[in-house]
Order: C-alpha cells, then sequence, then structure tokens
C-alpha cells in the first residue's frame, strides 16, 4: 500500500499544501475561538466526515495503479475533505464575514469534488464492466474447449491455431493484428524471487492484460511467458496503440513479493504484425505458420538489448 502511495505523491502533496494553506489563512484572518464558543457537535459531525473522506482518498490511492480513473476518484475525494475540513476548521477559529475565500472554499469545493467523484465513479464502473466482459468470454470459451492453461486459464497454443484457422477459412476475410508479448528479463525475476512469485506474476499480469483489451479480443498462453492476443478486425495503425497500452498498463503495475518490501515493476516487449488473409498464400499451415514467425520476430526487434 505505502508503495503505491509514493506513486502518487504529487496528488498528496497538493492536497496537503491546499490543507496548510486553509490553515494559515483561517488564522492569519481570524480569530481564536473560547472553549465555550465551540460548538462540539458540528467538530464531531464536519471533522469526522473530513477524516473518513480522507481515509478513503488513502485507500484508493494505496491500491491503484496511476490512471484517469485513479485521479478522479481522489481528486473528487480531496475536494470535498477540503471543504468538510474548511468547516470543521471554521469551529475553532471566528473569521470575519466580509471574508470571502472561505465561504468560496466551503461552498464551491464541496460541487466540485462530488462532480469529480462521480464522473470518477462512472468510469470505475465501466471499467468494471469490461473485466467482467472478459471474464464471462473466457469463462464460454473454457465451457466449449478443454484446451486451457491451468496456471493463467486462457486458452492453450491449440486453441490460438484454432481461432486462428477459423478466421482464415472464414468468407468475411476480416483483417486481423496479431500481438506476441512477453515480460522482459523474467527468468531473472523468476531466479531472484522463485518459481511460486513467478507464477503469480504471469496470473496477475494476464488478468492486467484482459482488463485492457476489448470484448472481441482473445488472449492464449504461447509458452512461458509469453502471451498472444488476436485483435480482430483491426487496423495495424489500431492494433499499435493498443500494444501501446498494454505496455504503459504493466509499466504501472506495482506487484508485491513476500521477499521484498519494494514495488516489483515489469516491462513488456511486443511484436505487433498485420494479417490480411486476402494478400497471403492460400495454404493456411504456412500462413499461420509466417504469421506466428513474423509476430516473434518483431517481438525481439522490440526487446531493449540487455533483454533480448
Amino acid at each position: 500500500m505505502f508503495n503505491l502511495l509514493k506513486l502518487h505523491k504529487n496528488k498528496l502533496l497538493l492536497i496537503f499544501c491546499l490543507l496548510a494553506l486553509s490553515i494559515f489563512g483561517s488564522l492569519s484572518f481570524g480569530d481564536v475561538k473560547y472553549w465555550t464558543q465551540i460548538d462540539w457537535l458540528d467538530v464531531v459531525g464536519e471533522g469526522g466526515s473530513a477524516l473518513a473522506l480522507a481515509i478513503w482518498m488513502i485507500f484508493i490511492l494505496g491500491s491503484r495503479p496511476q490512471g484517469r480513473v485513479t485521479d478522479l476518484l481522489s481528486l473528487g475525494l480531496g475536494f470535498m475533505f477540503l471543504a468538510f475540513w474548511q468547516d470543521a476548521l471554521d469551529e475553532f477559529i471566528q473569521l470575519p464575514n466580509s471574508l470571502l475565500w472561505d465561504q468560496y472554499l466551503e461552498s464551491i469545493a464541496m460541487p466540485i469534488g462530488i462532480l469529480l467523484l462521480t464522473y470518477g465513479l462512472y468510469h470505475w464502473h465501466q471499467e468494471q464492466l469490461a473485466l467482467n466482459q472478459q471474464l464471462r468470454k473466457r469463462e464460454q470459451v473454457f465451457r466449449e474447449h478443454k484446451a486451457f492453461d491451468q496456471l493463467t486459464l486462457t486458452g492453450q497454443v491449440d486453441y490460438l491455431y484454432k481461432q486462428l484457422e477459423t478466421h482464415h477459412r472464414s468468407s468475411q476475410k476480416q483483417s486481423l493484428v496479431f500481438l506476441m508479448l512477453d515480460i522482459n528479463d523474467f527468468s531473472q525475476f523468476n531466479r531472484r524471487f522463485g518459481n511460486a512469485e513467478g507464477d503469480r506474476l504471469l496470473l496477475e499480469t494476464c488478468e492486467l492484460i484482459l482488463l485492457n483489451l476489448r470484448q472481441q479480443d482473445l488472449i492464449c498462453r504461447y509458452a512461458g511467458d509469453r502471451f498472444a492476443v488476436i485483435l480482430p478486425n483491426t487496423t495495424f495503425t489500431q492494433g499499435r496503440q493498443i500494444a501501446a497500452e498494454l505496455k504503459r498498463a504493466v509499466n504501472h503495475f506495482a506487484f508485491k513479493v513476500a521477499q521484498s518490501s519494494e514495488s516489483q515493476f515489469q516491462q513488456l516487449s511486443i511484436g505487433c504484425v498485420h494479417w490480411d488473409t486476402d494478400h497471403l498464400n492460400q495454404q493456411q499451415d504456412t500462413s499461420i505458420e509466417d504469421l506466428i514467425a513474423r509476430a516473434n520476430y518483431a517481438l525481439l526487434k522490440d526487446k531493449p538489448l540487455q533483454a533480448a
């Protein structure tokens, strides 16, 4: 959790600076109330609400990677926290009625926070729907095909070939993009942390890739830490964009291992090739083998020198 919080230190620093400015401004322009003037019921209600929002914000930042959804949720809660905080601060410090920034902070920060939080929850809902669609699609594949990988619960090589053959025989002849990807320096990770942690890394990385694929896409475990992804009815430009998104998602994935207090960040290498059955040899075995060979070659070229 604390390692993920380090990734969001700029957001936390912004909230802390606004909090400090609020305290400084209130003390500079107002007078501290006497003990008997304080309404402790309001202190408990408003201060408790501010504390709860701060805890929610820390939970979100401590459990999610960087991204739009995390930014919206944390900023929404942050603005709401500032509004409740200023309300609670007013119970201890008497500000002049002519001071407007205090009223603006209380009145404007709350609706802004609610709007940001609502928008963030909408995108979080869409994110969960996308993941559920991938899981339902995968479960359907398991019911229809028994050849799936026991670790990642994705299709094996036989199922991959079957899907490519089906596409090749299709009368619609739609082009697709084929991705071959693997985790850089995975063997080094295995030697350092053990096979059990390596298996868990493969499983969680596969889940992350699934989350960032579309409903019609398919991922299979090709071998070891190498995965193959079929992107149907996709242009080469779209395929390269999806490959770049997969790389960014894995780059920001803070994987936790039992033997280390620090997060372990991974990088993907991806080979991206376009397959148009109208322009390939009509011998399907040769065409499929050629597709996979070209994807593996593109994958090798994408690897950094030390990983290659």
